[in-house]
């Protein structure tokens, strides 16, 4: 086999174990809330979040061309090659620190930093007008969107159901809290799957195996299964953080704050092709539904943990892009 060959081999199986620990990372992002509220067991969330990845992945592919044409421009060949190795292993590392501590941090943005991180050393050209536009921005627009749209949902149900009955109301919003665990399923699938998709279609490109920037069908079947794969290895730590340690959720909140989530993923990855952070915005959702009980209820020192992580990614995730890719590319040039 050629060089070339062998280095696209390496790249999608480094890209595949990105997605495995994206699905695991990432997996509270549609079932926190559920589970956390005993809308569902652990187990069938679970298999949910992964069913649901997996159908999500075929709307991705604005996310995925945004992803693999607007971040970066290599060069060709071998070089480019290792430039996408040393992204992806940057963003690994920040998903297993991030994932040890419990802190639900945004793979897609340690995806974007390892990726321009590592290739700052390189001949590669970083976009910067398209990582502010399509990345910045929405990383600081979608949990401001997310918060306000999660305290202002909630507090129409408070207002619809006011003279309900408490028991009966949280029976039937734990039941509807499946279809909205189910939504927030498929959008993270259309967000997550389609960033992974988007990179081998650049390795692909890189490598001289592909011109343009369709996704090929063996690219949604196999990075769609190892997501759900890694999704149903379980999040236990983050679920812990998203679902109790923010605030303790009731199912009308839950529900409220899955809805308004996977509503922002939809119209960022089917109207804009942005790839925003599921991470981001349904934590926000979290805090704008719970912060209608009272802004009290909000553990906002764990909130401030949790924001310090997202300001940290992309940095981090950089900085370890280009550790990896400095010495690597300095043998292969």
């Amino acid at each position: 086999m050629s060089g070339e060959l062998i280095a696209v081999l390496v790249v999608i199986t480094v890209t595949l174990g990105f997605t495995f620990t994206n699905g695991f990372h990432d997996a509270a992002n549609a079932i926190a809330t559920s589970v956390s509220t005993r809308a569902l067991s652990i187990r069938a969330a679970l298999v949910l979040a992964a069913v649901g990845n997996l159908a999500g992945s075929f709307f991705g592919a604005k996310v995925a061309k945004t992803v693999g044409a607007g971040i970066v421009q290599l060069p060709t060949g071998v070089t480019g090659l290792t430039v996408v190795a040393c992204g992806l292993l940057g963003a690994i590392a920040w998903n297993l620190v991030t994932w040890h501590f419990g802190l639900p941090s945004s793979s897609s943005h340690a995806l974007v930093g390892g990726l321009v991180g590592a290739a700052l050393p390189s001949a590669g050209l970083v976009f910067w007008g398209g990582i502010v536009e399509d990345v910045i921005v929405p990383m600081l627009v979608s949990p401001l969107l997310g918060f306000a749209l999660g305290y202002a949902f909630m507090l129409a149900i408070l207002w619809i159901f006011r003279n309900g009955k408490p028991k009966r109301l949280n029976h039937g919003f734990r039941i509807a809290q499946t279809c909205s665990a189910a939504a927030m399923a498929v959008g993270h699938g259309m967000q997550d799957a389609a960033k992974s998709m988007g990179i081998v279609v650049l390795a692909l490109v890189a490598g001289g195996y592909q011109t343009g920037w369709h996704i090929p069908l063996w690219v949604y079947f196999l990075v769609s299964a190892v997501l759900a794969a890694g999704t149903y290895s379980g999040g236990r730590r983050i679920i812990a953080t998203l679902g109790r340690k923010v605030i303790d959720l009731r199912p009308p909140e839950g529900f409220a704050s899955e809805a308004t989530a996977s509503s922002v993923l939809y119209v960022a990855a089917l109207g804009f092709g942005a790839p925003i952070s599921t991470t981001h915005t349904i934590t926000a959702a979290i805090m704008g539904a719970g912060a209608t009980r009272r802004f009290s209820a909000v553990r906002w020192g764990t909130a401030g943990n949790i924001l310090g992580a997202w300001f940290l990614t992309f940095p981090a995730a950089g900085a370890v892009g280009a550790l990896f890719a400095w010495p690597l590319l300095a043998m292969t040039s």
